[in-house]
């Protein structure tokens, strides 16, 4: 079943990122289903720690980007997605490739929406669950 609000496309959310640390940390936006976005960030000089594995920190922002896309889509225009609440469980390290994230709503509320992220690397091998906790809030003055 289609969650969609809004039109929404890799196109459309690569080019809302524009100019933003999605842009800056090399997270490229694979597909958008009828009910989950999958996008990945490279594991590289710029997001790696210094152990040389991928940044915890670089996780969490795959996992928000995703999350917070899949709120802000499924909510009527002019409505605003804002985080509550975000964790992440590291499993396991990565050290080169791509680390690809798919976020899948758990719950989808009036006032709140859930969202579950699962990231793995490039052999499949989950590397970070992830859950976002989004409140919508209506247009201002509305």
């Amino acid at each position: 079943m289609r969650i969609w609000q809004q039109a929404i496309s890799v196109e459309r959310l690569t080019a809302i990122h524009v100019d933003t640390a999605v842009q800056h940390l090399g997270i490229e936006f694979l597909e958008v289903g009828d009910d989950f976005i999958r996008a990945r960030v490279p594991v590289n000089t710029h997001t790696r720690q210094p152990y040389g594995l991928l940044h915890g920190g670089v996780s969490v922002v795959l996992a928000e980007t995703l999350g917070s896309c899949g709120a802000a889509f499924c909510c009527p225009e002019g409505w605003r997605a804002v985080g509550l609440d975000i964790n992440a469980n590291h499993l396991r390290g990565a050290t080169a490739g791509w680390v690809t994230g798919v976020a899948r709503p758990v719950h989808i509320g009036r006032s709140t929406q859930v969202w579950a992220i699962e990231l793995s690397n490039d052999a499949g091998e989950p590397t970070c669950v992830s859950r976002i906790t989004m409140a919508m809030l209506a247009p201002r003055g509305a």
